[in-house]
């Protein structure tokens, strides 16, 4: 396993990440032990979290329960010292906050429960989970409108929170800080607050990216590759749609668009599932057949052929599903399947 250092920070992480957004809710507390052993065993060493985790679906009274669930696994085996630990603040959220956006007294408060949660004195990685001005993440592209925010407010926030967050590194409770469902222009933004400030610069965007989904390419690499952000992908599976399991229009029980759809979701992925999503991943399936690759390994694989940094973060509900994507995590992908990859993405361009 390859390591990788989050952007221009002294953070170095494993090549892929242990996404932990459902222990709690969909894999129990056993199961995301079992998992978090067989990923260490694996070589994956770092793992992203969020103070609002588990979701699907997201409740107040399980608020912080996966960051409880990797502390008492540190507690248990012992394992901080061979592990990286991301967390977030959440964004404005009726669930988790009020909606109320956050500032530099609540990122305070918000990592010091981090810690106290994980069990830990520090936390190598601590995002932002969304922006507080909006942002176009969640399918929220369709019809994303900025016109209504405020340039200066929006600076007066990132000096605010900067100022926070340089405290936090200088106390020791945080290694390094990073974004997360940003854009172009907010991640330069941050960076240039950062120089004038002397806060710190964000080192890594944690940002939705796969075979299905790649706004990424364009500006945000750009910013990206000048700037040294290592782009943490979130959703490489396309929320398990890439997996296969929902052609045809199956539900099948258990899965991520199930649970939705029991608890009065629509159960479309949050908007992934779409009949131009599955004709794609179709398309991706046949691909691989033809070229003798597992397709969740492919869909993990060409990430690391990307011309920018970035670490994909996976996740599963099982100990066997993450044992199936492990299994794939040391295969590397030829220019020739990476080509044909692009052939595929511009026939079925952004079908969410």
């Amino acid at each position: 396993m390859q390591r990788v250092k989050l952007g221009g920070s002294d953070v170095e992480v494993s090549e892929i990440c242990l996404g932990t957004m459902i222990f709690g809710s969909q894999t129990a507390e056993a199961e995301a032990h079992a998992q978090m052993d067989m990923a260490l065993e694996a070589g994956l060493t770092f793992l992203d979290c969020a103070e609002m985790y588990p979701v699907n679906p997201i409740r107040r009274e399980t608020v912080g329960r996966s960051e409880e669930i990797i502390g008492r696994w540190l507690a248990r085996t012992g394992h901080r010292n061979r592990v990286e630990i991301a967390t977030k603040i959440t964004g404005p959220s009726q669930m988790v906050n009020g909606n109320t956006p956050f500032d530099g007294k609540a990122v305070t408060a918000a990592i010091d429960r981090s810690l106290k949660r994980l069990g830990t004195d520090r936390i190598d990685l601590y995002q932002l989970h969304w922006p507080v001005r909006g942002s176009y993440a969640f399918r929220q592209n369709w019809t994303y409108d900025p016109s209504g925010q405020n340039r200066e407010q929006t600076l007066d926030h990132m000096r605010d929170v900067l100022g926070a967050l340089a405290a936090a590194v200088s106390a020791g409770k945080i290694r390094a800080a990073g974004l997360s469902n940003e854009s172009a222009w907010g991640l330069t933004r941050w960076l240039d607050m950062a120089g004038e400030t002397g806060g710190p610069r964000m080192a890594a965007i944690q940002n939705e990216y796969s075979l299905l989904y790649r706004p990424y390419d364009t500006d945000l690499a750009e910013v990206a590759v000048n700037e040294d952000v290592t782009l943490l992908s979130y959703s490489p599976l396309a929320a398990g749609l890439l997996t296969g399991k929902y052609q045809e229009g199956s539900l099948p029980d258990g899965s991520r668009a199930a649970v939705d759809k029991a608890h009065g979701g629509l159960g479309n992925l949050g908007g992934r599932k779409t009949a131009r999503g599955i004709a794609a991943v179709a398309a991706y399936h046949q691909l691989a057949a033809e070229q003798g690759w597992d397709p969740l390994h492919l869909a993990v694989a060409w990430q690391l052929t990307r011309p920018f940094k970035v670490v994909p973060i996976i996740g599963a509900t099982t100990a066997l599903q993450l044992s199936h994507l492990l299994a794939g995590i040391d295969r590397r992908m030829d220019r020739d399947l990476a080509k044909a990859i692009d052939r595929l993405h511009k026939a079925h361009p952004q079908p969410y």
